[in-house]
């Protein structure tokens, strides 16, 4: 055999040699180049999925509306002289406090029977006294329970603090998400040019966009800032209940609740905006209306659109102001229920 014959042979093979890796490098960037064109259409298919849920969110929050209606009540300040203690005081405001939120209460209007001449809860606090000032006393209380337990403490003393938390829907906790948080303006320097910082009981304080006053509660949402809270109102007398209704058309349903009044099971309830139901003192609405001289009746059944026995035969001969509010209310729950069809679908 020539020996030239055979010198092709390493030739080839270091052709071979050569060639191998370029096309591995071919096949590698190929593989890569599909693989960030599959990363590229993951993320754009998230983003969308983000945007879709976002899109979706958004739409749930501009549909979704609260009731239709509102609750409130009314109760002389009077109740917590069935009181015999500071502490017994206390605690049977919490009692009406509690019973209030359990029924979704909206308002819970004071009023005074005994000619106190109270108009305001503004100023210093004194505390809780066993004696006197049961109206101030008692709108005081239902003050501090209505507020957030973490801002409470910078605007309520903290003695009352033994009283059982309402723990309603607007009491955030510190990891809770949502829209909006009570909160109090702090009294501490901020930068130039920036707003106030808030405690809303988040871990950290919140920056908002105004300078507004220390010590003032506030309602945040976002980028804004609301001065509005809920709070409790304190008229001086019984005909000022219906005459300083906070909504322009005034209460269109008003229920007054005695043992003198029509038997609750018999009553059914229409649709109403705004209804009101107004308890009585420690000798009941009629001792109210005696006391009130800007009314001329004597009859309180002729101020209300029902006056309801919303227990009737009863074992007791007497029914507190706050076994009252859990009674009353629980057997209303069921009414407004049947008034509403539409809440039981969540709407």
């Amino acid at each position: 055999t020539s020996p030239c014959l055979v010198k092709p042979q390493p030739y080839l093979s270091s052709l071979v040699t050569i060639a191998a890796p370029t096309v591995a490098r071919k096949e590698i960037k190929k593989q890569i180049k599909e693989s960030k064109l599959i990363q590229q259409l993951d993320k754009q298919k998230q983003e969308e999925e983000e945007k879709t849920e976002a899109a979706l969110q958004q739409s749930q929050r501009e549909n979704r509306s609260g009731r239709s209606y509102t609750v409130s009540v009314a109760l002389p300040g009077s109740v917590l002289d069935n009181a015999q203690s500071t502490e017994l005081r206390t605690y049977l405001a919490g009692q009406i406090a509690r019973a209030c939120v359990v029924f979704c209460v909206d308002e819970i209007i004071v009023f005074d029977e005994q000619d106190e001449d109270v108009k305001t809860v503004e100023g210093e606090f004194n505390g809780v006294g066993k004696k006197g000032q049961a109206c101030i006393q008692l709108a005081r209380i239902l003050q501090f329970l209505e507020c957030p337990h973490c801002p409470n403490h910078v605007l309520v003393p903290s003695h009352l603090g033994l009283l059982n938390p309402l723990d309603s829907p607007h009491h955030m906790r510190k990891d809770d998400e949502c829209e909006y948080r009570e909160g109090v303006v702090l009294d501490r320097p901020s930068k130039p040019g920036k707003g106030s910082l808030v405690n809303c009981g988040m871990w950290k304080e919140v920056q908002i966009d105004k300078q507004l006053q220390s010590g003032l509660r506030v309602t945040v949402h976002m980028n804004q800032i609301q001065n509005k809270g809920r709070s409790t109102s304190l008229l001086s007398i019984l005909c000022n209940v219906f005459t300083e209704c906070p909504h322009k058309e005034g209460y269109d349903l008003t229920i007054g609740t005695s043992e003198k009044g029509g038997d609750v099971d018999k009553t059914s309830l229409s649709p109403f905006k705004h209804m009101l139901v107004v308890f009585g003192g420690l000798q009941g609405l009629e001792a109210s209306v005696d006391a009130d001289q800007n009314l001329e009746v004597t009859d309180p059944s002729v101020l209300f659109d029902l006056y309801l026995n919303t227990c009737p035969n009863q074992g007791s001969r007497t029914i507190r102001t706050e076994e009252a509010i859990l009674i009353s209310m629980s057997i209303l729950r069921q009414k407004i229920t049947a008034a509403f069809p539409d809440m039981l679908n969540g709407s």
